[in-house]
């Protein structure tokens, strides 16, 4: 079991790092920024918990900064893991709807907590915003499917 969930992470953190590079990538070809929607979702869950991130000014921007970086890949990781013991529970799909269930966990994972506590509104995004969106996470799902299912032990 603790086989099954290493390999699960380990599958959603090489799925991260392709997101992030298919992002990353996206905002070199457009000239786009970075979003702040990560570290406001951070801030306000940090709020919300009674425990503020500390600092002000740049300090405590950089720190909000990292920690929505990092909650990014606890959500990639943890979906990887999720997906690892679906499938020794026995779910098991075909590797392109595989990455496809798992891109779109992924999404929900980030932007559901984005929705609930008002930092976007996935309503009002534009075609390129969902694309921006969907096409990475998409990318993610299929890496980290094919992972952790090329993972599992032959019977």
């Amino acid at each position: 079991m603790i086989q099954n969930l290493v390999r699960g992470g380990a599958a959603g953190a090489a799925g991260t790092t392709v997101l992030n590079a298919v992002t990353y990538a996206d905002m070199v070809w457009r000239g786009r920024a970075s979003s702040g929607a990560p570290a406001q979702v951070v801030d306000k869950l940090a709020q919300a918990v009674g425990r503020p991130v500390p600092g002000s000014g740049d300090s405590r921007d950089n720190r909000l900064t990292g920690l929505g970086a990092l909650s990014g890949i606890a959500v990639g990781c943890g979906t990887g893991v999720a997906v690892s013991a679906l499938r020794r529970a026995g779910v098991r799909m075909p590797w392109w709807l595989g990455g496809v269930v798992t891109g779109a966990l992924a999404m929900a994972a980030t932007d559901l907590p984005m929705a609930g506590l008002r930092v976007s509104d996935p309503t009002t995004w534009a075609a390129t915003d969902w694309v921006s969106d969907a096409v990475p996470h998409l990318v993610y799902g299929v890496v980290t499917y094919a992972l952790v299912a090329a993972g599992e032990p032959r019977s």
